[in-house]
């Protein structure tokens, strides 16, 4: 049984890794959870007890085995090498660590060996990255990939609370005929809207979240030079991201044998159905799921060894608080939490 911390625990992830936690009987012996100094005030829920969220200082978080960040990068820099050197095993959901060399950068599905024991801090992939590597493992193991095209259609809930009342306030502000507020949060309106923005723009005219996609997902696969392009959009769904994907890959590949390799694959669910009775994902199935569904399989028509499908999962749940939950548990099992 483990002393346990949740920083970040008010925001939307943080809830969703209180509630994960519960649900998959992680061997919590305390619970400690933290958020900003506005938030102390109040009390949230863990199998029915309800828990004080404390600031976190240096006293607070002193003797824990683990701690779960959802607070932001800021943070992160600032309290994750602190933690860590004082012996808690950190997982952070944050950008802070991703792409340092010695930090693991883990989908338990598919790089479960970049955990190391040394490694104190641990991250978190970004959302859209974790859902679409769950894919593309099993399919590069079978036939090396190649070339990656990737279209994201990212949830509001994304980007936070202030994103979600965004999305509420202009729904309802258009279904009762009034003037639609201005976002909050994001750039543009979202409500019956498609933003082609998520994340700041960089110098390479690419967003900050479409090179995580880039960066991240050649780390997680081992592949360096991985020919790899993304467009990240932000469409009017609360939950739920979706992808559209196409591989190239260096052998053949048939739409049978992609459909029998994810079929059997981890954490992944086939919705791939067609003609009288078609099926495929969708985002509004996907909440509250922990899998990552794909579906619409077929020959990308434009090149000899590809194909092309579309991805689904909860950007909340694997795409974030429980795949942090399953980096514990691989903690866990490899018995480096003691």
């Amino acid at each position: 049984m483990y002393k346990v911390g949740v920083v970040g625990a008010t925001g939307v992830v943080g809830v969703e890794m209180i509630s994960t936690l519960e649900e998959r009987n992680f061997p919590v012996k305390e619970l400690h959870l933290y958020a900003s100094e506005r938030s102390t005030a109040k009390k949230l829920f863990y199998k029915g007890r309800s828990f004080p969220v404390e600031s976190l200082n240096s006293e607070t978080w002193k003797d824990l085995d683990l701690a779960l960040f959802s607070a932001g990068a800021t943070v992160s820099r600032e309290m994750a090498p602190k933690m860590a050197a004082n012996g808690t095993y950190v997982v952070d959901n944050s950008s802070a660590w991703r792409m340092e060399p010695n930090v693991p950068l883990v989908v338990p599905e598919v790089n479960p060996s970049a955990l190391k024991k040394g490694s104190r801090i641990i991250s978190n992939p970004n959302c859209s990255t974790i859902q679409m590597v769950v894919v593309l493992k099993p399919l590069h193991d079978e036939a090396i990939i190649e070339r990656v095209i990737v279209a994201t259609y990212q949830a509001a809930s994304g980007a936070g609370a202030r994103a979600i009342e965004d999305l509420t306030e202009q729904t309802h502000a258009w279904v009762s005929k009034k003037t639609i507020p201005r976002s909050k949060k994001l750039p543009a309106q979202i409500a019956f809207n498609v933003i082609p923005q998520v994340d700041v723009f960089l110098d390479n005219r690419y967003t900050k979240e479409e090179m995580k996609m880039v960066d991240e997902t050649r780390k997680i696969m081992g592949i360096k030079n991985l020919r790899l392009s993304a467009t990240c959009a932000r469409v009017p769904v609360f939950r739920g991201h979706s992808e559209a994907v196409w591989i190239e890959f260096k052998k053949n590949m048939t739409v049978n044998k992609a459909r029998k390799l994810l079929l059997k694959a981890p954490g992944v669910v086939l919705l791939d159905g067609t003609d009288s009775k078609p099926s495929y994902p969708l985002a509004v199935n996907s909440s509250g799921s922990g899998d990552v569904f794909v579906g619409r399989i077929r020959k990308d028509i434009s090149t000899k060894r590809g194909i092309s499908l579309w991805v689904v999962s909860d950007n909340l749940l694997k795409g974030a608080a429980l795949n942090a939950v399953q980096i514990a548990e691989l903690l866990c099992k490899l018995s480096y939490l003691r």
